[in-house]
């Protein structure tokens, strides 16, 4: 899942992640084995009660395809 093709383009990472992990139709259980994160931590971040660490989010970006790329800002 990229940002471009998301009905309304997320604007922030934390965004991008909450939604991609709402939407994937994957169980938290799931994640949680695959990833080594609790599902309850999970839970609390895609309900919006709770941030994530930077490295929580290192290990959830893959298992999700999700990465991220430098662009160069447009001028004008």
């Amino acid at each position: 899942m990229t940002i471009d093709n998301m009905a309304k383009r997320p604007t922030t990472l934390t965004e991008v992640l909450r939604r991609t992990i709402a939407e994937s139709g994957v169980s938290l259980l799931q994640i949680e084995r695959a990833t080594g994160i609790h599902r309850a931590s999970i839970s609390r971040f895609v309900a919006g009660k709770r941030s994530l660490r930077l490295d929580v989010a290192d290990k959830l970006a893959p298992y999700f395809g999700l990465e991220l790329t430098l662009s160069r800002k447009r001028k004008g």
